[in-house]
Formats: structure tokens, sequence, C-alpha cells
């Protein structure tokens, strides 16, 4: 699914252009992979953030999740599609912010997994 993407978004508009709710849900489905960062305050994913669109939220997937976590990928795909969600390629570059949190994050994966 959108080969060559580096994230996917979701929309929140359904198929039949109806807006989705709640209208935090974006907030809600990102904070699925929230953590905490060091400095003790709940920082989102960089792999899963909410985001605004055209006026519309939508959640922006990093397709690194998809290796890092797939059964979390697929359930947010799968919540797109159970919810008929509108999805579509999202950037074609990764944000310079999010290039930084990612080698962050590989450098942190190396350090628990030098097996990998």
């Amino acid at each position: 699914m959108f080969e060559g993407a580096p994230e996917i978004v979701i929309q929140g508009v359904t198929e039949s252009g109806d807006t989705f709710r709640p209208s935090d849900w974006a907030e809600r489905l990102s904070g699925m992979l929230s953590v905490f960062s060091d400095d003790g305050y709940l920082a989102y994913s960089p792999f899963l953030k909410p985001i605004m669109a055209g006026g519309v939220r939508c959640v922006a997937i990093d397709r690194e999740l998809e290796r890092r976590d797939p059964p979390a990928y697929a359930f947010l795909l799968q919540f797109a599609r159970d919810n008929q969600l509108k999805m579509r390629p999202g950037r074609k570059a990764r944000r310079p912010e999010d290039q930084a949190t990612a080698a962050g994050v590989a450098e942190d994966d190396a350090k628990l997994h030098p097996e990998n």
C-alpha cells in the first residue's frame, strides 16, 4: 500500500464523506504508542502522531513502524478499514524532526538489542 511513501495518513473522513467522530479520535489513536520522555512528559511516538491536513484531523504513520512493531502497524490499518476511513500517502520525505527522533530511537534500539 502506497509503496515508496515514508508515511501513510489516515484521514478523519469516511469513504462516504462524513467527518469521523469523536473529534479527538486522532489524539486517542496516537496515544496508543505514547511514551514518557526523559523529562517526565507524555510524548507521541515518532512513528505515530496526530496532524491536521487541509483542515482535517489525521494520523500520520511512519512506515518504519511496520518494521519495528508489525502488530501495531496492522492494528492501525485495520482500524482505518473497519471505520471506512480514507487513507493516502503522506510526505515524500521525512520531516526533519522525525529524522532526528528516529535516529535517537535507532540508537536506543541498538543498545537494547545488540544482536540485531
